[in-house]
């Protein structure tokens, strides 16, 4: 059995939705990363949970690996077919199922996008809250453990889903978890599948927590005069326990790329930029208890918003931060790598990194997640200059291994993919092993993201 049979009795039972247009291959064989454009051997658009579990069958039969693809937003190479086969494109099937406003939940799925659920949930008076900042699927941001701006707050894709319905690589549709929050019944598979990144399973149906709107909001932005005061602002705010809705970390690099792309006439120095949830009352205490920290740290050029047009510019520059780095170099093509670490070792982190920058010679910018010790580094980089890219390879090694050293991750939120696979062993260490023993139980002929996560996959 090979792909090429398999594509034949996909295209016998599900027609026009197997798709191998030139055009439509080459989509789904691009990347955000530096990885070359890989094609998969055809795109199949399921519209159904059936769909899914007849066209994982046929695969199975034939030996095909399946590449699940949300849109294609990943950042290390996960959604890419590295050895043929098919990529599962889940667009079609982007229908909010339902919203049980009065449990705060939402069953949704994978197709549909945050930002489409929220505009469906805009008259309910709740909101969905994890933000990676790219309109990611959220089924692909399940796959991931996606997290983003408001993670300090309301947390990751992993406290955020309640129940999945999942098809296994024998064409078996399980459900894990239901919509009562909390359970002691079983392993929880839930949190298994959530982050596995399409090696386990595939996902087909996601039962979500809802936050209701705050009653108000407030963002501001402050200036430092140094990452490490900057840093150590995130850091005694988060210690002393003030319910930061975002609290995010702009260096100097990303200060003059927001100048030079949105002209946001920022000091060039580091940044915070920082937003409260909750009551009235309570928004101006935190946000007074906030200012005295960022004056006892020598912080400035402190401007408050209680606008929604003027947060909604703030959020949106600072999700085009990807834009803001290219700013620097409008001909390169920008890396970007995440690392996390304890808060409490950030400012090192950071200021390692920043160090290993400037000794390798790259444009490069920050910015970060730091209420939850996450940040990125966008390199400019030519992609045709092999010295470039050598040395670009060397500081995302080395930042890596700063996170190993300071007891963090390689990675908080992008995801292992391709990219960060060589380090799943010295993070993990023999728990790996139990990674690969699982893969092995659910997917023994390796057809699910093969190549991927777990080294030798």
């Amino acid at each position: 059995m090979t792909i090429k049979s398999a594509i034949t009795a996909l295209k016998e039972q599900l027609g026009g939705k197997v798709s191998q247009n030139a055009s439509v291959l080459d989509q789904h064989g691009q990347n955000e990363a530096y990885f070359p454009v890989t094609p998969p051997d055809a795109v199949v658009f399921p519209a159904s949970t059936d769909d899914v579990a007849r066209i994982v069958k046929i695969c199975a039969e034939n030996n095909c690996p399946i590449v699940a693809y949300g849109t294609g937003t990943s950042l290390e190479g996960h959604q890419l077919a590295i050895r043929g086969g098919i990529s599962l494109d889940m667009s079609q099937m982007n229908k909010v199922l339902a919203v049980h406003a009065e449990d705060m939940d939402a069953v949704v799925q994978p197709g549909v996008t945050r930002e489409a659920l929220n505009e469906e949930l805009r008259a309910t008076g709740l909101f969905f809250p994890v933000d990676p900042g790219a309109n990611a699927s959220i089924g692909g941001m399940t796959a991931t453990r996606a997290s983003g701006t408001t993670a300090v707050r309301y947390g990751t894709m992993r406290e955020n889903v309640l129940a999945l319905e999942v098809v296994l690589a024998d064409g078996r549709v399980i459900r894990t978890g239901t919509r009562a929050r909390k359970s002691s019944a079983g392993y929880d598979l839930t949190k298994l599948f959530v982050g596995s990144e399409g090696t386990l399973g595939i996902i087909t149906e996601i039962t979500v927590k809802l936050q209701g709107q705050p009653e108000a909001i407030s963002a501001a932005t402050c200036s430092f005069p140094d990452i490490e005061s900057a840093v150590n602002t995130v850091i005694t705010t988060i210690q002393m326990g003030i319910p930061m809705a975002r609290i995010e970390f702009v260096d100097e690099m990303m200060a003059r790329g927001f100048n030079l792309s949105a002209n946001a006439n920022l000091p060039e120095v580091p940044h915070l930029f920082v937003e409260f949830h909750g009551s009235e009352n309570g928004v101006k205490e935190q946000a007074e208890s906030f200012g005295e920290i960022v004056h006892d740290m020598g912080g400035s050029d402190f401007k408050w918003s209680d606008k929604a047009e003027d947060r909604t510019k703030l959020w949106k520059m600072r999700h085009n931060a990807y834009y803001a780095q290219k700013a620097h170099r409008p001909e390169a093509r920008v890396l970007n790598t995440d690392v996390c670490v304890p808060i409490s070792r950030l400012a090192e982190a950071v200021t390692l990194a920043r160090a290993e920058i400037t000794k390798l010679g790259l444009v490069a910018s920050m910015v970060g997640h730091t209420g939850d010790g996450n940040f990125h580094v966008g390199i400019s980089v030519d992609h045709e200059d092999a010295d470039e890219m050598e040395r670009t390879r060397a500081f995302a090694h080395k930042l890596n291994q700063f996170a190993l050293e300071l007891d963090g991750t390689v990675t908080g939120e992008h995801g292992v993919g391709l990219g960060k696979m060589k380090y799943m062993a010295e993070e993990h260490g023999e728990a790996l092993s139990v990674m690969v023993d699982i893969k092995r139980t659910l997917d023994p002929q390796n057809i699910l993201n093969p190549g991927k996560m777990l080294p030798g996959n």
